[in-house]
């Protein structure tokens, strides 16, 4: 059963021209940011899934490039979304839905950490969606947003892209040998899933530990600017 899905969902998206599959990845992880599509379908299940299309170096490199532009375009205009929009986000229907908790840990983070907040916050959720607005907000200089937002979204996608394709070409390298290569497959994603989840856990009790002690870090906070 598992290898039958699998092999469906592998033979449907490696069907797919590669350069459609890039599209794909780009617009979804675009969107994840940019418009909070990301509280539907997180990105790290868009990306997982469109890695599977891997079968060449080339193909992980477009892919990784593709997460890397999309990723980096939403957190883009998120920023200035945030910048022109500014409170009117957070007054609308979605930013009431969002709820203000979530604002206020976004604001205070990227005030007490700046930089590092736009690092940080691409693998910690509903962060990864609010920080770029909320810095687009607090007016900091996106220099500074795009030297710490990069970095991230680039070992977010490598990590990705990486593991996706590694797990489908070791489920279609056993698969003619033993009948229940899929779990291989499932084994090293539950793996990699589990292993992203205990960081996040990690990073998002750092995250809330500096927050009640009111730690701040050596960056500044972000500089407000006409």
């Amino acid at each position: 059963m598992l290898s039958d899905l699998l092999d469906t969902v592998i033979q449907t998206v490696q069907q797919l021209d590669p350069w459609l599959v890039a599209t794909i990845a780009f617009v979804g992880l675009l969107l994840e940011t940019s418009l909070f599509i990301g509280f539907l379908v997180p990105g790290d299940a868009t990306l997982l899934v469109t890695a599977t299309s891997v079968t060449t170096p080339q193909q992980w490199v477009l892919i990784v490039l593709a997460a890397i532009l999309g990723a980096f375009a939403g957190e883009s205009i998120g920023f200035a979304l945030g910048r022109w929009l500014g409170p009117a986000i957070k007054r609308s229907w979605l930013g009431r839905r969002i709820g203000l908790a979530n604002w206020e840990q976004a604001e205070t983070y990227l005030a007490k950490r700046g930089g590092v907040a736009v690092f940080v916050s691409r693998f910690l959720p509903v962060l990864h969606s609010l920080v770029p607005v909320t810095a687009g907000m607090a007016r900091m200089r996106y220099r500074k947003f795009l030297a710490w937002t990069l970095p991230a979204c680039t070992v977010w996608a490598v990590a990705y892209v990486s593991v996706g394709a590694f797990a489908t070409a070791s489920y279609q390298q056993l698969s003619s040998q033993l009948h229940w290569a899929g779990f291989v497959f499932a084994a090293i994603i539950v793996v990699f899933v589990v292993v992203v989840w205990l960081v996040k856990r990690w990073l998002t009790k750092r995250v809330d530990a500096q927050l009640a002690s009111g730690a701040t870090g050596t960056d500044s906070p972000p500089t407000r600017v006409p």
